[in-house]
């Protein structure tokens, strides 16, 4: 068992995390460990890990840690505990011992696999697409040159992407087919975005697109210039951004020349709320969610706030493959915890939201914050307010690039002939441009 009488780390940033675990702060000992520089000594980290893992009851990641500190040097012991970190969801612990299993015994495709699985899951494309070109000779064709491909797309490096997708023969293996179409739409994307948006580091809407089909209708306001590249942080919504929203919507719809019939209302709250809204600026009938229904715009507010309602799961499931003519529009996407289907459209990103009818925050009567009060009102009557709401837009801190609605729509008409293709599968990469995370 890991307990306080174990040898405790020498490395100052591990005893640290160490110090955390005496306190009972198993949380803040995970975040002080990612906060550690690299290289740290293995069986070090090892140590810490398992009374971490102890103190969690993940019983497997303890034995793993176990033997990792027995036996550091061991490419068994190392592969082990990346895999365990892996299957716990701390991907970045996996790394460093993976990396070194795989130094250690250059041919095997497990640990080579498993380590791009962990790169993936921390975003770092840019590594997971090295490793494998280092690895090419021995790797397979299925996965290993599609998760190349794969990486390459996600590190904005599509010159390598096309040239080993180029090298992709047909899978052997029909379970393979899915995803070759999948990449297929992908770069088929990325040819259309590269007529009508620069595909940088700075380009969200034009990386948003190719990465999973979602046209961005708005960019934020503030720290374009520190990182945020047009993603928000924290955001209090306002029924003015939501009418904006909506209003490009019915740009990108126009621009696509899709014409949809109805509007469709998803159960939760502030789904309703907007697709009410969203029926009157379309100038189209609203009409309860129904997963057969052609030629209509599914409007949803947050749709993990949506997967969350009841029949939530079961929406999102018929909300995977789509049906001709369905436009799923969301207004507040989460980038860092993305929903589990892939929207079409969508009017901002965030990490953080509060809905102009949640209980969001307020100035107190001393000058201060206070948490407000929800909005209870009749859906109806808040619906009302958006449409009679001031689209003009935020103009924030000066340093987000000028974002006209003809910019909007000239990219959606030099792309409509690749949106609306394929199934909604999740996106978990935010993709070639970063943005600080703060959540």
């Amino acid at each position: 068992m890991f307990s306080r009488k174990l040898r405790r780390p020498s490395s100052p940033e591990l005893f640290k995390a160490w110090e955390r675990l005496d306190e009972g702060d198993v949380p803040g000992a995970l975040r002080q460990l990612r906060q550690a520089p690299e290289p740290q000594p293995l069986a070090e980290v090892a140590l810490v890990v398992g009374r971490a893992a102890e103190a969690a009851g993940f019983d497997d990641l303890r034995q793993a840690a176990g033997a990792l500190a027995a036996q550091p040097g061991t490419a068994q012991a190392l592969y082990d505990f990346g895999y365990a970190c892996v299957e716990r969801g701390v991907s970045y612990l996996a790394i460093p011992p993976l990396r070194e299993a795989l130094r250690l015994a250059p041919g095997a495709l497990s640990a080579l696999r498993e380590l791009v699985s962990a790169y993936e899951d921390e975003s770092r494309h840019r590594e997971a697409a090295d490793v494998l070109v280092a690895h090419e000779e021995r790797f397979a064709e299925w996965p290993d040159r599609y998760l190349l491909v794969f990486n390459a797309v996600l590190a904005g490096d599509l010159e390598l992407a096309r040239r080993h997708h180029a090298l992709l023969p047909a899978p052997d293996d029909d379970m393979w087919l899915p995803a070759r179409d999948r990449q297929n739409r992908v770069l088929r994307r990325a040819e259309c975005a590269e007529h009508a948006s620069t595909l940088d580091r700075t380009d969200v809407r034009g990386w948003q697109y190719v990465i999973g089909g979602t046209v961005l209708g708005t960019l934020s306001p503030y720290g374009f210039g520190a990182g945020m590249a047009g993603r928000f942080a924290f955001l209090q919504d306002t029924h003015d951004t939501c009418l904006r929203g909506l209003l490009r919507l019915k740009a990108v719809l126009e621009a696509a020349e899709v014409r949809p019939r109805s509007v469709s209302l998803l159960p939760d709250r502030g789904s309703r709320i907007l697709g009410l809204a969203a029926a009157q600026i379309l100038d189209l009938p609203a009409e309860p969610f129904d997963a057969a229904r052609q030629d209509t715009v599914v409007i949803a507010y947050d749709l993990n706030e949506t997967a969350g309602a009841d029949q939530g799961p079961e929406i999102i499931g018929q909300l995977f493959d789509r049906v001709p003519g369905q436009v799923l529009h969301e207004h507040a996407s989460c980038w860092t915890d993305t929903p589990a289907v892939t929207p079409d459209s969508v009017t901002l990103l965030h990490q953080s939201v509060v809905a102009p009818w949640g209980a969001g925050l307020r100035q107190s009567a001393d000058g201060g914050v206070e948490p407000g009060e929800p909005d209870e009102r009749p859906d109806e009557e808040i619906a009302a307010e958006i449409v009679a709401a001031d689209p003009t837009p935020d103009q924030g801190d000066g340093e987000t690039p000028a974002d006209p609605v003809e910019r909007l729509t000239d990219f959606v008409t030099a792309v409509r002939g690749t949106w609306l293709r394929g199934d909604r599968g999740r996106v978990k990469s935010s993709g070639p441009v970063f943005s600080p995370r703060f959540l």
